[in-house]
């Protein structure tokens, strides 16, 4: 993937998608470490609704808690939660973080040890923890045939984890992410230790959330991390036989608490935008209660069909001119201004294309007033009519008179079409210019498109939107089209708007 270049996928990550699934995330995790926390013992869940089958096992064993693993975690978190509130609020002064959890874990191994919490209380410990290393070896080969089809979705998503960790933390942090090189880096933490019976890398919430709320900002922070480790593995690991799982969890689950304080923001965020706002919580919501891996792609998902939405019933307001100037805004929008007689100006801001050329239609049809067709049709029948019930002497003048009796005032002359939020155009989308403005001009209605962009136009011509031998009548401005208009009509003054 890095190879071919397609960090560009991590675009489709918005802010509101990523709050989402870290938030939902968080629960999964949270859900994950509640059985330490009571000390009881119930089958690992995963896959889909694993959170709500793990929590209906521990409900099912609570009568089984452990009171010392209860009780320690709850001393933990007394400890833990207000010295990383004093952390946060003296972060300024302070020049180190406190190392509270390494004060935590140290106290808690020497307590469990020479309390002997294991063999009096039965509580759950950490036990024995292998050292050194297995001799490298290549991997087997044969087994490609079997995890190939997995292994493209396994990739997929674990670059959209890391990104949207990486995304998050950078924007709270102040840097920038190249999605191309995460995936270089991603795709190096897999080659490499697939020789050294390692599992597959990506970025690990809670251990990001643990290493970001102790302060680490460099990558410093992961080769001190690789030498605790490889200290563990070699010397260490047998001096925390008796530390209780409950410690680590508690560990693990106070430094969730920035993820689960983004439901304080919701009402800010419902504020700026209810779309961002639902895409928060149906992201959050998959991620919990389905999977992370899915609920991440739910979230995709959703946030796609919600831009599609939002250019498929995009606004389209008429615009008026605003006095002593060559601007033109809505008029649902802004008071006191003012419309050049016989001329409608319509904006539709959004791209033109099949989605939503209906809506184009429908919508420039009611703010004009006017259905050309329905116009159309109406002269047709009415001539019928006239022609049915009188005698026709001479029928080249009857018909004549016919058509003009039927023919009603329709207000305007001109339609300028304010092209400047329409980004392309679809064969659809020219399509319907077409269509628009034949109909038009059919009932003696002209046409015109104004501030188009080069992609635009270059599609117009491109789709012989102009007639042959046709001067394209396109305007750089909306005043332009209207003194076009103007000059052709033979119109001159302005009327108040209504608004």
């Amino acid at each position: 993937m890095g190879f071919f270049q397609v960090g560009f996928v991590s675009v489709y990550l918005s802010d509101s998608l990523l709050s989402g699934f870290v938030t939902g995330a968080s629960f999964t995790i949270l859900t994950s470490q509640a059985k330490y926390l009571l000390g009881i013992d119930i089958p690992r869940s995963s896959g889909i609704g694993s959170l709500i089958t793990t929590w209906i096992n521990i409900f099912k064993n609570i009568h089984k808690t452990n009171f010392c693993d209860l009780i320690t975690s709850f001393l933990c978190f007394l400890v833990l939660i207000p010295t990383k509130e004093l952390n946060e609020h003296f972060k300024s002064r302070l020049k180190a973080p406190l190392p509270v959890e390494l004060v935590v874990i140290v106290a808690a191994t020497l307590a469990s040890h020479f309390g002997k919490l294991r063999e009096t209380y039965g509580s759950s410990v950490a036990g024995h923890i292998p050292t050194g290393f297995l001799p490298p070896r290549p991997p087997d080969w044969n087994l490609i045939p079997n995890v190939a089809l997995d292994a493209v979705p396994i990739a997929v998503i674990g670059f959209a984890i890391t990104v949207s960790l990486s995304e998050m933390f950078a924007k709270k942090h102040g840097y920038s992410v190249k999605a191309n090189q995460e995936m270089y880096a991603i795709g190096f933490c897999n080659i490499i230790p697939s020789f050294f019976h390692c599992f597959t890398t990506s970025a690990a919430l809670a251990k990001t959330l643990v290493k970001e709320s102790t302060g680490c900002r460099t990558q410093m922070s992961g080769m001190i991390t690789s030498l605790v480790i490889l200290l563990v593995l070699l010397v260490i690991a047998p001096l925390f036989y008796s530390l209780q799982k409950c410690v680590l969890a508690v560990i693990t689950i106070v430094n969730l608490r920035g993820a689960l304080r983004k439901f304080k923001d919701l009402p800010k965020m419902w504020h700026l935008s209810r779309v961002d706002t639902v895409i928060w919580l149906v992201t959050m919501a998959a991620s919990a209660l389905i999977s992370t891996e899915i609920g991440l792609l739910v979230g995709v998902c959703f946030s796609m069909l919600c831009v599609i939405f939002r250019t498929q019933r995009p606004e389209a307001p008429l615009l008026g001119w605003v006095a002593e100037s060559e601007t033109y805004e809505s008029l649902s929008a802004y008071k006191n201004l003012q419309t050049k007689p016989g001329i409608v100006v319509f904006r539709f801001e959004a791209p033109l294309y099949y989605i939503n050329k209906e809506c184009f239609k429908s919508t420039l049809y009611k703010q004009t007033g006017v259905n050309p067709l329905w116009v159309k049709a109406a002269k047709k029948k009415a001539v019928k009519r006239m022609l049915r019930d009188k005698e026709v002497d001479s029928g080249g003048n009857q018909t004549s008179v016919s058509v003009d009796f039927v023919s009603e005032p329709l207000g305007f002359h001109t339609i300028v079409i304010d092209c400047c939020a329409v980004q392309f155009l679809d064969t659809a989308g020219i399509r319907t210019l077409k269509e628009v403005c034949k109909d038009y001009r059919d009932i003696g209605v002209q046409v015109l498109l104004a501030q188009c962009n080069p992609s635009v136009r270059s599609s117009l011509i491109r789709g012989e939107f102009f007639q042959e031998g046709e001067d394209p009548l396109l305007f750089h401005s909306v005043h332009q089209a209207v003194d076009f208009a103007l000059g052709a009509q033979g119109h001159n003054g302005t009327s108040a708007s209504k608004n």
